[in-house]
C-alpha cells in the first residue's frame, strides 16, 4: 500500500453526517425489501427442496410445523417492514413521504432484520438436522434480553420518589447535629 493510500484511510471525513431525502429513503427501502424478500423465498426454496423433496417419506408432522413457522415468522416480518416503509404520494403523484428508513440502526426495522436472517439461517440449517430449531430460541432470549436492559432493569433499580424527601431529612438532621456538636466546641 503506497503512502498516499494509507493517509486516505487514516483521514476521518469532518462535519456532520449528511440526511437521506425522501426519494432516497423509498428507493432504499424498495432495495431492502426486495432483498429481504429474497431471502426469505430462498430460504423456503431449499427447505421445500430438501425436506419436501428429497425426504418428502421421512417429513412429519414436525416437519410442517416447522415450516409453517417460519412463513408465520417471514409474513409477520416482512409485512410490518412494509408497514413502515410505505410511501405517501401527493394526488399528483410526487412523493410526500418515504416511510420509515429500514436501514437505520437502533430501530424496530433492525429487530424484524434480524428475524428474518434468523429465521432463514435456522431454516436452511434445519435440512440438516431438526435440532438446529432450537437456534430461534436466540430470538426470545434476544427480546428479553433487550426488554431488561431498556425497561425493566432501570425500573426496577430506579429510586423510588419518596426517597429524595426522606434524604432531605437526614440531611436536615445531619445538619443540626453539627451545628450543635459545632456549640458544644
Amino acid at each position: 500500500m503506497e503512502e498516499k493510500d494509507a493517509l486516505l484511510l487514516i483521514v476521518k471525513p469532518k462535519g456532520k453526517v449528511g440526511t437521506k431525502g425522501k426519494k432516497q429513503i423509498h428507493e432504499e427501502n424498495q432495495d431492502t425489501l426486495k432483498f429481504y424478500c429474497r431471502i426469505i423465498l430462498g430460504a423456503n426454496a431449499i427447505y421445500a427442496a430438501v425436506d419436501l423433496l428429497l425426504f418428502y417419506n421421512s417429513s412429519s408432522f414436525w416437519t410442517w410445523f416447522f415450516l409453517l413457522f417460519a412463513v408465520a415468522v417471514y409474513i409477520g416480518s416482512y409485512r410490518s417492514m412494509s408497514a413502515m416503509a410505505k410511501p405517501a404520494f401527493a394526488e399528483d403523484g410526487s412523493l410526500l413521504d418515504g416511510g420509515i428508513d429500514l436501514n437505520m440502526e437502533q430501530g424496530m426495522a433492525e429487530h424484524l432484520k434480524d428475524v428474518i436472517l434468523l429465521t432463514a439461517i435456522v431454516q436452511v440449517l434445519s435440512t440438516l438436522s431438526s435440532y438446529f430449531w432450537y437456534f430461534w430460541l436466540l430470538a426470545p432470549a434476544r427480546a428479553l434480553h433487550l426488554l431488561w436492559v431498556n425497561f425493566l432493569g432501570p425500573w426496577f433499580s430506579a429510586e423510588s420518589q419518596a426517597a429524595p424527601e426522606d434524604n432531605e431529612k437526614n440531611d436536615k438532621k445531619q445538619r443540626r447535629q453539627e451545628r450543635r456538636q459545632m456549640k458544644k466546641f
